[in-house]
């Protein structure tokens, strides 16, 4: 295979992304980083490390980019040693981060300034599915370009939905987050409510599973509400938080009703400050039924 593939960000999703566009046979050159997850099994596989973000861009056909959120996006297209000024002709960006739908439209103005083309392509799903290669992608941006890395794409994707224009893909993933973490909050209060009160915790999620309460969500937090096991979700307080923080921006911004946003986005806060910005979200059970 001739197309030659660049990954920044191989850290909790990007590991388990690289490893198998790998194993696809595809060419790889990643950026070396401090962040990143062990790299053993990627440099064995044939992966390229790079020291600086333009080695990656002046080698890639298909740039993906898996980092935090909008600020490292856009260091990472814009900074003093910018992707942008040393993109290949013809490039494909991928943003599979979690960012604000305006800023994918300003990145996506500069990358075809540059001669390239943007795709904001933001994940659902967990790192397991991305170690499976079962990833979802919700793709804004041009069909034909999309059309042109698919191949790429499938190698590390279950699903893949073209969601119109760019900026619909992470308007789509603040609304997916929102409403996710949201249930998770409206379940994790349910549940510290269900403590204080004597409520067996297995009968609880039992009884919720077998009526209005039944979901992912629901299944998510299982493990933790019946035995302190947070392994089923191990996402980040302070990523959680942070993709609240760009919901309730966004909704602000088209000027939409945001109160529930609001109380989810204070609650995500609140437990980052007093569990800290690594605690799992399942702990946000133990944390709201402390802080009565």
């Amino acid at each position: 295979m001739t197309i030659q593939v660049g990954l920044i960000g191989v850290g909790l999703m990007g590991h388990g992304i690289a490893r198998n566009i790998l194993k696809a046979g595809y060419a790889l050159h990643f950026l070396e980083h401090a962040g990143n997850q062990p790299v053993d099994d990627l440099l064995a596989a044939g992966a390229v490390p790079c020291l600086q973000l333009q080695q990656v861009a002046q080698v890639a056909d298909v740039l993906i980019l898996c980092v935090t959120g909008a600020e490292q996006v856009q260091a990472i297209l814009t900074g003093p040693e910018g992707v942008v000024a040393a993109l290949r002709p013809g490039c494909t960006v991928i943003d599979c981060s979690t960012s604000v739908p305006a800023v994918s439209k300003q990145m996506a103005e500069l990358v075809r300034a540059a001669g390239g083309n943007y795709l904001d392509a933001p994940m659902t799903r967990t790192a397991q599915a991305a170690h499976d290669g079962t990833l979802h992608l919700l793709v804004g941006g041009d069909a034909a370009v999309l059309a042109h890395v698919c191949p790429v794409l499938a190698a590390f994707t279950e699903q893949v939905h073209h969601v119109g224009e760019v900026g619909n893909g992470h308007s789509l993933k603040l609304l997916h987050n929102f409403v996710s973490l949201g249930s998770i909050a409206l379940i994790a209060e349910a549940a510290a409510c269900a403590q204080h009160n004597g409520v067996d915790a297995a009968r609880f999620v039992d009884i919720l599973a077998a009526g209005g309460g039944a979901g992912v969500p629901l299944e998510r937090l299982r493990p933790y509400i019946v035995s302190q096991d947070a392994s089923g979700l191990p996402f980040a307080m302070a990523n959680a938080y942070k993709d609240l923080n760009y919901y309730v921006q966004m909704a602000g911004d088209s000027q939409s009703a945001q109160r529930i946003g609001q109380a989810v986005q204070q609650t995500y806060g609140a437990a980052v400050d007093s569990g800290g910005a690594n605690t799992f979200v399942p702990e946000l059970v133990r944390l709201l039924a402390e802080s009565r």
